[in-house]
């Protein structure tokens, strides 16, 4: 499912306009960003939790050359399912 079909699921669920819809997500989306910038955790209850993680500095290898380098230490945003969401993937 694309951001797109999400809209139009939500519009017709909602009983409400996609572009009402688009804008909802949009913001819903813009909030949970702002949150995690802020370092704080995005849990939504039965689905699951985001949150920000730092990656450490570490070795890698240039695909094309092969040489050596450094990855520099970045953040990266981790998934964790919901118990109730893990149990209906398996």
């Amino acid at each position: 499912m694309n951001k797109g079909e999400l809209v139009a699921t939500i519009a017709e669920v909602g009983g409400i306009t996609k572009v009402q819809a688009e804008h909802a997500l949009n913001r819903v989306l813009i909030n949970m960003a702002g949150a995690m910038e802020k370092g704080e955790r995005v849990t939504l209850s039965g689905f699951g939790s985001f949150r920000v993680v730092e990656r450490a500095e570490q070795k890698g290898r240039n695909p094309q050359t092969g040489k050596s380098i450094i990855i520099p230490a970045h953040n990266v945003v981790k998934f964790r399912p919901a118990k109730m969401l893990w149990n209906k993937l398996q």
